[in-house]
């Protein structure tokens, strides 16, 4: 009888050590794999005036995690897509592609990976994408960069007494408005470089209005003129 109860306190035993064991494996296994899990690719709209600088970023570096390598994608248009890379095993650098020298490491790719354009041109509307391969895992983030440039802003008056405001080259296109209004007529010129000339012109019958004043609005700031009438 104690012989029996020994063997089925021993086959107890036995099962219990194996559920537990099989529990602490699926949790070490559920814990590894959600270790492998990719994260969700970042994006990011960036807008920046042309002749500044820009710094874009790759994904942050875990204190734990050891990089192994960082790889820029940088796709322009109507351009080959170029490839900056860097291996921190060899320490070792590389450019596919890359033939625009404004475009670099915004410094050493091993303390911060980071690029830099500077100064901005119109030729760098593009997407820009970081990936970060650690030891934990692979990382992005991508920026769809819009260069903007401002528009040259005049105000003059015609023989006609039509009074004009123009605001040329400027990308996006800016908008025009009048104080007081008037009868305006409003039209756009694309010039081939992603730039735009908008050009408002208007009349007032109202001969009490002496002073007009013109609006430019546009994402790199906003203008406003103003002009004394010359009735004649």
């Amino acid at each position: 009888m104690h012989t029996l109860g020994r063997m089925s306190a021993l086959r107890v035993l036995i099962s219990i050590n194996i559920m537990v064991s099989a529990s602490t494996n699926s949790s070490l296994m559920d814990r590894q794999q959600r270790s492998f899990i990719l994260p969700v690719e970042a994006n990011t709209s960036l807008s920046k005036p042309v002749d500044t600088k820009a710094v874009l970023s790759c994904p942050p570096i875990t204190q734990k995690a050891v990089l192994v390598t960082i790889r820029w994608e940088i796709i322009l248009r109507d351009k080959p897509s170029c490839t900056r890379a860097y291996r921190r095993d060899t320490n070792e650098t590389r450019a596919i592609n890359c033939s625009d020298e404004t475009i670099s490491w915004d410094s050493r790719p091993d303390r911060n990976p980071a690029l830099q354009i500077d100064p901005v041109a119109i030729t760098h509307d593009g997407y820009y994408r970081c990936e970060v391969v650690t030891t934990h895992g692979h990382f992005y983030h991508g920026y769809h960069l819009k260069v903007l440039v401002p528009p040259e802003v005049t105000l003059f008056q015609l023989e006609n007494e039509t009074i004009v405001c123009r605001a040329a080259a400027g990308k996006p296109a800016a908008q025009i408005s009048w104080t007081p209004g008037g009868d305006c007529h409003t039209v756009e010129e694309p010039l081939g470089n992603d730039t735009v000339t908008v050009q408002s012109s208007c009349r007032w019958e109202d001969h009490r209005v002496s002073n007009v004043s013109c609006s430019v609005s546009h994402l790199t700031g906003n203008r406003s003129l103003s002009i004394e009438r010359n009735s004649g």
